[in-house]
């Protein structure tokens, strides 16, 4: 076959009967302690996220949904932001690989964006709209949220 065009990296997947392209679910897939979008892998993994940060965003996407490719690099550019960046815990689960996540939170479409503040469900975001997702963001963020109520309480003192 093309074993010689082929990465050495793909080439386990040459003969292989999956219709998922190899390098899409590789980039989708992929984890690194440097990623500040995290993968979820399982339900533990899940729970644990939710519990140990106080914003999470989480992002129920699958690898053959063409809107959650197309919002994936903007959410992570987010994620890397320093507004955002170590404020707002960026998260990732494929619906398709864990389906016990899925189901917990209804997931009925994909992308679903899910805030959880203190562990607790606070907002939803249905479809691949990088303007709302943005403002869902901001509204979250706990550095926004202090520079605001300090803008308010010296407005408040002016009077």
């Amino acid at each position: 076959m093309y074993t010689r065009s082929l990465p050495r990296a793909f080439r386990a997947f040459r003969g292989t009967t999956s219709t998922a392209n190899p390098i899409i679910t590789r980039l989708f897939t992929t984890s690194s302690s440097k990623m500040t979008v995290h993968n979820i892998a399982t339900m533990e993994q899940f729970k644990e996220t939710i519990a140990k940060n106080p914003v999470v965003l989480l992002d129920a996407f699958a690898t053959w949904c063409g809107p959650c490719k197309a919002i994936a690099p903007q959410v992570a550019r987010w994620a890397e932001e320093e507004t955002f960046k170590d404020k707002i815990y960026f998260a990732k689960f494929d619906v398709d690989a864990v389906p016990d996540v899925a189901q917990e939170l209804g997931i009925r479409a994909m992308p679903t964006f899910i805030v959880f503040k203190d562990g607790e469900k606070v907002d939803e975001l249905l479809g691949a709209n990088p303007p709302a997702l943005f403002k869902l963001i901001e509204k979250y963020n706990p550095a926004e949220a202090e520079t605001t109520e300090k803008s308010e309480n010296k407005s408040e003192t002016a009077e």
